[in-house]
């Protein structure tokens, strides 16, 4: 089909090869190469639609803005138009980032502006939630593990984005990576100490999405921090699947009152309050304060026990750490033995940082770990760059003396049967044809991991998670999956009989690429008879 972009078409659509619109007799081959498919969307200045490029060998696809004001006056026109050029000119200086989409083309036709930009192909994680249900805190941390790089890269560039949100956040099948798009609200010409009567017009409008977007934004002074109280939110509509229309508020503080509708642990719910602190210098200013808080976590509960053993009366530490890290009132000599004890902690994670990878502008390079690096982690590693091959007897040793992160380790075709692991960490890991049959693997985390044809069954699985993992071909017959997170993982040709999968997080399309039988428990925790596909 090619599709009308007249705006005023009153049937834009048309037979696929023609030339020009039936209905209004507009040309319908863009620029002598862009021939328009369908209408994605429409927004208060423009529309998008998805086209080809038909000069181009496979003629790939890509996305088309055209300029489209509501408002038809002077001013609102040459606003919208401003908004437009400032789209062009973010993506033109950041579109290099693969987590941007690239800028094709910028151009007039016909007294109309358009905008050509890489497709990206896949879901966003408000689609993804709509289908498959809230994520647990382990994807959570997940998806700011991978978002937060990049938000701290746009704001490297001196760029506020101001509409983050879960419809502006795609997973490209391509490789899963997450991808933001939408900057037609961008705030590029960044001035911390600017008055509001500095502001120019253009910033009246295109302020974000309410309930994302903070107060001080909705006050048109945006900062790099309304990014991240933006991250905040989309983080709570991950975990309750709720948009913030739809959660309760504070009537006196006008706090939103999330905490009663997930259920994870208390340093996380207090970094997330953070995030969401309706004041701009309570909240965290910078992604790398988020990551360092959460690459804290591990050390919590050790850290809590080595001062123990040094005072009968342990200090309180506070929920949220400073960038001193210092505890809250402690007496002078558990002071100095928390002081000594956190720097001996920071001194080894900086080597270890060092030791893994170099960084550029902040931004970490390809292999370099970007989340918690710990012996003792319950948290994520995230493009860890791994040196050695650990054995199976090298795991189980590791695993004993309280090591639980396994991420992006290769560990294919060990041989760990019966081997209580739970709650390790296999982010990205390579455990292709390992054999972990009757393993105790409850709560592990496999998210993105390679699992090819691998031992598990009659492995205990309870709430493991297993997002976008390759299961492909894997045994898990007799396998305990209950309450387990599978969304997105392939099963093609998993063996499924007789495995538990009550309350699991799965789908019936993933249930019809595996093998199940009479003996199955499905998710409604019913048994049927459900003929798999190869």
């Amino acid at each position: 089909m090619s599709y009308c972009l007249n705006p005023n078409c009153p049937q834009p659509k048309n037979s696929p090869g023609a030339q020009v619109c039936k209905a209004c007799g507009w040309k319908l081959l863009l620029q002598e190469k862009y021939s328009v498919l369908k209408k994605l969307g429409q927004g208060g200045f423009g529309a998008t639609f998805l086209a080809q490029d038909e000069r181009l060998p496979g003629k790939p696809k890509c996305v088309i803005k055209q300029l489209q004001p509501a408002a038809t006056e002077p001013n609102m026109l040459q606003m919208a138009k401003e908004l437009f050029k400032r789209e062009a000119q973010t993506l033109g200086k950041i579109g290099n980032h693969p987590q941007v989409p690239t800028l094709l083309n910028y151009f007039d036709e016909d007294k109309h502006f358009y905008l050509v930009q890489e497709y990206i192909s896949g879901l966003t994680l408000q689609q993804e939630i709509k289908q498959s249900g809230p994520l647990p805190e382990v994807g959570v941390k997940q998806f700011l593990s991978e978002i937060l790089p990049l938000v701290q890269y746009l704001h490297g560039q001196k760029v506020i984005h101001r509409d983050i949100k879960p419809a502006n956040i795609i997973r490209r099948d391509q490789d899963r990576k997450l991808v933001l798009i939408d900057f037609g609200a961008v705030k590029d010409r960044v001035d911390p100490n600017a008055a509001a009567t500095d502001q120019t017009a253009l910033t009246n409008f295109a302020i974000g999405t309410p309930g994302f977007a903070p107060p001080e934004q909705m006050a048109l002074r945006p900062v790099y921090a309304s990014d991240l109280y933006a991250l905040g939110i989309t983080c709570i509509y991950l975990l309750t699947g709720k948009s913030p229309k739809d959660l309760d508020y504070n009537p006196s503080t006008g706090e939103m009152l999330w905490r009663k509708y997930v259920d994870i642990s208390n340093h996380f719910a207090e970094v997330l309050k953070k995030m969401l602190e309706s004041a701009v210098r309570h909240r965290y200013q910078s992604s790398e304060e988020i990551l360092r808080a959460l690459d804290l976590e591990p050390y919590i509960d050790s850290l809590a026990e080595g001062l123990a053993t040094k005072s009968h009366n342990p200090p309180k530490f506070q929920e949220s750490y400073s960038q001193d890290f210092a505890p809250s009132r402690p007496s002078p000599s558990s002071a100095s033995s928390a002081t000594s004890k956190m720097a001996e902690i920071i001194r080894a994670r900086r080597a270890r940082q060092q030791n893994s990878g170099p960084r550029t502008s902040g931004y970490p390079v390809p292999g370099h770990q970007i989340g918690i690096n710990s012996p003792h982690s319950q948290g994520f590693t995230a493009g860890r760059k791994v040196n050695s091959k650990l054995d199976a007897n090298g795991v189980l040793k590791a695993y004993a003396r309280g090591r639980k992160d396994f991420a992006s380790q290769d560990l294919r075709n060990l041989n760990l049967e019966k081997a209580k692991l739970p709650g390790g960490i296999f982010q990205e890991a390579k455990l292709a044809k390992i054999n972990l049959q009757e393993a105790d693997l409850t709560n592990a985390i496999f998210g993105q991991a390679s699992l090819k044809r691998a031992n598990l069954r009659g492995a205990i699985l309870v709430r493991a998670y297993f997002n976008n993992a390759d299961l492909e071909g894997a045994d898990l017959r007799n396998a305990d999956l209950s309450y387990a997170h599978i969304t997105n993982a392939n099963l093609k040709g998993a063996n499924l009989c007789g495995a538990n999968l009550s309350s699991a997080k799965i789908t019936e399309d993933q249930l019809a690429q595996a093998k199940t039988n009479w003996s199955t428990v499905f998710p409604n925790g019913k048994r049927s008879f459900k003929r798999g596909l190869m």
